[in-house]
């Protein structure tokens, strides 16, 4: 298994099975801290740097929490447009990153173009890890994801996934590329015009992951141990900052999971993960049944960067 200490996190496409096993032990030991909501100086000497050019909540505060929780420093941007990577004079990658390099050890970037991370990496001499990058790959928030599972129903072989929403997304690539490594069943369901494509499932089905598709979540939920949903109805993820934000659609049937449909077809211990924010695919009253899991999902993502931050600063090996 290859060393975590220095590495950039950037996608989970070459991820091993033994990697993810040796991070869920890692986050295990450092769960605690975070349940007892404790500080401790496992990284008092270390510093994260949080450069996002795109709006976030929750991958930016749980990076920036976990590093807190483990003594070590926070700064960066949250807003590119309040630096000179956004402003008038659109800084370029190299430069932006040569110079963040030296305020750091360890970067977490967010980007509206797919592979900034990457490029970033090309040009840093500290990890980077990504938050995020326009259509590519999220692959903190899939760890986050699969540690919730390992946590929530002991493992993740033997379930069935129905993941539910735009199959462009960032989350539904690095899923994908992540359930190669375990023994499970995967449905995707989206609009026709935001399915994954041919090649996408054509990759994962060389990794000897083979999945298929259904029109509506009525008939197909029922097999459901993991309900993983994302919105139908989002913004672009390729732009900076969405122009109109106020022009908002409404989540067909085939793509909303509601109370009623989990009481008549959901199985009792299936669990909803979503990574949030949500629109209308999923009624906040479904928060109070048994199925929802995406309010400990937020916990376990502080627990699983805590992990992550250890093993990329040579702290756990």
């Amino acid at each position: 298994m290859r060393s975590f200490a220095g590495r950039d996190i950037l996608s989970l496409k070459d991820f091993e099975r033994p990697e993810y096993e040796h991070i869920f032990e890692v986050c295990d030991e450092l769960e605690p801290i975070a349940r007892k909501r404790r500080n401790v100086d496992l990284l008092e000497h270390k510093t994260l740097l949080s450069a996002f050019y795109q709006a976030s909540t929750r991958t930016r505060m749980s990076h920036e929490a976990a590093m807190l929780r483990l003594g070590g420093s926070v700064l960066g941007f949250a807003d590119a447009k309040m630096t000179r990577a956004g402003d008038f004079y659109q800084e370029s990658m190299k430069d932006t990153i040569h110079m963040l390099e030296y305020y750091a050890d360890v970067i977490v970037m967010r980007h509206f173009q797919q592979g900034a991370p990457a490029e970033a990496a090309k040009w840093a001499s500290i990890p980077i890890i990504s938050g995020g990058d326009g259509w590519g790959e999220h692959p903190t928030q899939v760890l986050t994801d699969l540690y919730t599972i390992h946590r929530e129903l002991g493992s993740v072989d033997g379930k069935t996934f129905v993941a539910i929403g735009d199959g462009r997304m960032r989350t539904f690539h690095s899923l994908g590329y992540a359930l190669t490594q375990f023994d499970v069943d995967l449905v995707y369901i989206s609009p026709e015009d935001m399915r994954v494509t041919d090649e996408f499932v054509a990759e994962l089905a060389k990794k000897n992951l083979h999945v298929r598709t259904a029109e509506h979540v009525a008939d197909v939920i029922h097999e459901a141990d993991v309900i993983y949903m994302e919105p139908v109805v989002q913004a672009d993820y390729t732009k900076g900052r969405e122009e109109n934000p106020d022009q908002y659609g409404t989540t067909p049937e085939n793509y909303v999971v509601n109370r009623q449909l989990l009481a008549d077809k959901a199985k009792r211990d299936a669990i909803i993960l979503h990574s949030l924010p949500r629109m209308d695919e999923l009624p906040s009253d479904v928060d109070e049944t048994r199925h929802a899991r995406y309010w400990q999902e937020a916990y376990y993502g502080v627990c699983m960067r805590m992990g992550l931050l250890a093993l990329v600063l040579g702290a756990m090996e």
